[in-house]
């Protein structure tokens, strides 16, 4: 367990930040491979890896709901330095990844064509994302276990072993992609259920290992069998927290899925192009999050622990940080679009509309550090209903009026992107501006006396046995 509560903030969000960051972008680059050895097969083939994977978002909102209520409760836990509490929080949360895990597979058997159907423009690629999607779902069940897993270490300043495991899981994933979708070496080309199947490989081995790492190295928290008798109570503590930043996620699903809705009146090769440019500029954002990330525990902790000065600071060095960071990636992404994008796919209308995408919405890129940082900034301080209420109001501004633009005569695809840019900085402001009040609100008194939130009583919390 590292003690966030004392000692520079800057040094701790960067030597935070650097492994979160290695651990995203390898999961993203993870991606993008995919969508590589995939351009081989086809327009039908990139647009329908593209669109199901934007499904990902949605099973992303619920690994959410554990993730954010998980790292907010363990690190106000470790902040009151309350052991017991932040063993019960991660090991009832272990019982929900399983359930939200077997809930997701079953889920994505049912759903995986409807949704398809529902935002694909023809039908290969409608046939390509249903293929990808179920050989894809048993990866997206198991996250739920990993997400835990890192969550918990991250609430206690740890990311490095998450991030190792992570880096790991990716290069399987790379290594198995070629051979298990072009058929490398075997001669038997899966396709894109080879994509599928080699990010579930690549997922289970990567559980495997956190599972290792927690049963032998882990100290401060561990898998007590006896805790995982399903507690309402608990469950609530989690969910209260969680469920309105997995409202978040939901949202940029429903912006993401309105974008290829959009965008299918212009062809499966704007639908493949959109893929590109919308997975190209998640990884360059990944900085940003993850220095927003890091940011979550150290207020989180310090929160719990009453120092309501440490917590501003951190809000305030974490934004500078992260508008530094994203600046930069503008410049790129203004400059030399081409060599970010080069070697994704040899049609040049795909590319076309992938480069005039990153040049156009990468100006939302400082706006989006802000609203990551105050995004985790409300999950320290344990209430993420804010963040919810800005998300929602990038629904209505942005999503019902693309709809609406779309059915114009003479509309074109960057109106929507231009609509993009004004909504992102809007709800950056509204962020900023609620996070000040929120610190308004509960910063005075944490600053006077710590959290009072009672520890468990032995009869609910078991005592801990250490490790041998």
């Amino acid at each position: 367990m590292k003690d966030l509560t004392h000692g520079s903030i800057v040094s701790h969000i960067l030597s935070m930040a650097p492994p979160i960051v290695v651990g995203m972008i390898t999961i993203m680059i993870c991606q993008l491979v995919d969508l590589y050895f995939v351009s081989g097969l086809g327009e039908a083939a990139i647009a329908g890896v593209a669109a199901a994977g934007n499904a990902g978002f949605l099973v992303n909102a619920l690994m959410q709901v554990l993730g954010v209520g998980t790292v907010a409760l363990m690190s106000h836990a470790v902040g009151r330095k309350d052991r017991s509490d932040a063993n019960l929080i991660f090991n009832q949360s272990v019982v929900l990844s399983l359930l939200f895990g077997l809930l997701t597979w079953a889920g994505g058997i049912v759903l995986s064509r409807p949704y398809m159907r529902a935002i694909a423009a023809d039908e290969a690629t409608i046939e390509a994302g249903t293929t990808y999607l179920l050989w894809f779902m048993p990866a997206l069940a198991l996250q739920f276990a990993t997400q835990v897993m890192a969550s918990a270490l991250r609430a206690t300043g740890i990311v490095r072993p998450s991030m190792l495991v992570q880096a790991l899981a990716v290069a399987i994933n790379i290594a198995l992609a070629p051979v298990l979708i072009t058929g490398w070496g075997t001669g038997h080309a899966l396709g894109v259920a080879g994509a599928g199947l080699a990010s579930s490989i690549a997922v289970c081995v990567g559980v495997l290992m956190l599972l290792v790492y927690f049963h032998r190295l882990e100290r401060y928290v561990a898998f007590h069998p006896e805790q995982w008798r399903p507690q309402l109570r608990q469950w609530k503590r989690i969910l209260n927290v969680g469920l309105p930043a997995g409202g978040e996620f939901v949202m940029v699903f429903i912006v993401m899925a309105v974008g290829y809705y959009v965008l299918s009146v212009f062809g499966p090769a704007a639908q493949a192009g959109f893929g590109i440019g919308t997975r190209l500029l998640g990884l360059i954002q990944m900085p940003a999050l993850a220095i927003a990330l890091a940011a979550g525990p150290i207020a989180g902790q310090n929160f719990g622990a009453g120092n309501g000065a440490r917590v501003r600071e951190t809000f305030v060095k974490a934004s500078l940080i992260a508008t530094a960071v994203m600046t930069a990636f503008l410049i790129v992404a203004q400059f030399a679009p081409g060599l970010l994008l080069a070697g994704f796919s040899n049609d040049p209308e795909t590319m076309a509309v992938a480069s005039l995408f990153l040049r156009i919405v990468s100006f939302n890129m400082v706006s989006q550090g802000l609203i990551f940082v105050c995004s985790s900034m409300f999950q320290g301080l344990g209430n993420t209903k804010p963040v919810l209420w800005t998300s929602a109001m990038r629904i209505c501004t942005y999503s019902l009026p693309s709809i609406w633009l779309s059915t114009w005569p003479g509309f074109r695809m960057e109106h929507v992107w231009y609509l993009s840019i004004a909504t992102n900085s809007l709800q950056a402001a509204l962020s900023v501006w609620l996070l000040l009040r929120e610190f308004r609100k509960r910063l005075a008194p944490a600053a006077q006396q710590r959290v009072t939130e009672p520890p468990i009583p032995e009869s609910v919390a078991p005592p801990l046995r250490e490790p041998a």
